[in-house]
């Protein structure tokens, strides 16, 4: 049902896409915006490890600096049967965690020493299962495309904001739907595409909880990490970091009413109730900790 949700979204942003393309200035408009998305986003998703892991100094580890963690990844990523990924601990109190990579072979999981410092073994296996199934999921990549097409609805949008201003379309143009074309264009465009991209990322983190907890057999633990970190007092300052919010375990900048349609993550009493369904499913994983 995830997988559904998301295909049929981002078809939904495509046919936004095109229809913005459509009405600022035809076929031509909506090739030059394409084009110029997928470029940015590219060499966003190639370099996307280094780029993140360097934005918040996150340090590469080996087993020797810190036995734990790295022994609870090597756990979860033989369940899953991928590649070791990177093992990397960010310098923040905040408790937090992120997976990024442009695939298995080229992955990299980053956690906070916040994090470490308050989730027992079991519930750090919980979260580390979370950031592999992002990886199995290839979440970057379908990150990836729908930023691609919301990035180039909003370049369009912005050049029929102008056109608009500097009154560069005429009434009668056939390409174009006129003033009310270019008003749905330049204001409401955009706005539907970040609510589309927002609900593809949260599906998505429905998606890798019920996997995680599924590789590890330990969604009680995901559910009590995810407890123990909206709870916490220190959160991951994200108000600078906008871009990188999706790639988080637990987003500080979500809301609730309005506000929850343009956050990346679902709310976390649904992905804990869901967990919670999901341990009623599986056999019994030797967790009581909730």
């Amino acid at each position: 049902m995830n997988a559904l949700k998301t295909t049929v979204m981002m078809l939904v942003l495509v046919a936004v896409f095109m229809q913005v393309g459509y009405y600022v200035r035809g076929p031509s408009g909506m090739a030059i915006a394409f084009v110029f998305a997928c470029t940015i986003n590219l060499c966003t998703y190639w370099y996307s490890d280094k780029i993140i892991l360097r934005m918040y100094r996150a340090r590469q580890i080996t087993e020797a600096d810190h036995p734990r963690l790295f022994r609870v990844v090597q756990r979860v990523a033989t369940q899953a049967m991928i590649p070791m990924p990177k093992v990397c601990i960010v310098p923040s109190k905040a408790p937090n965690a992120f997976a990024t990579g442009r695939n298995a072979e080229h992955a990299a999981v980053a956690v906070t020493e916040g994090l470490l410092g308050i989730l027992t073994e079991d519930e750090l296996e919980g979260v580390i299962g979370h950031e592999v199934a992002h990886i199995i999921n290839k979440d970057m990549l379908i990150g990836t495309i729908a930023a691609t097409f919301a990035g180039a609805i909003g370049i369009l949008a912005s050049i029929a904001r102008w056109g608009a201003i500097f009154g560069g379309y005429s009434r009668g143009d056939s390409n174009r739907g006129g003033v009310f074309g270019l008003l749905i264009a330049g204001i409401v465009a955009p706005l539907v595409a970040v609510v589309l991209q927002t609900a593809i990322s949260r599906q998505r983190e429905y998606k890798a909880d019920a996997r995680g907890g599924t590789i590890t057999r330990k969604p009680q633990a995901l559910a009590s990490a995810l407890e123990k970190l909206h709870r916490s007092p220190t959160r991951m300052n994200l108000d600078q970091r906008p871009a990188t919010a999706n790639l988080m375990i637990i987003n500080p900048l979500s809301g609730r009413g309005m506000s929850s349609w343009f956050s990346t993550h679902p709310p976390v009493e649904e992905r804990i109730d869901r967990l919670h369904t999901l341990a009623e499913e599986l056999p019994y994983q030797g967790y009581d900790g909730i």
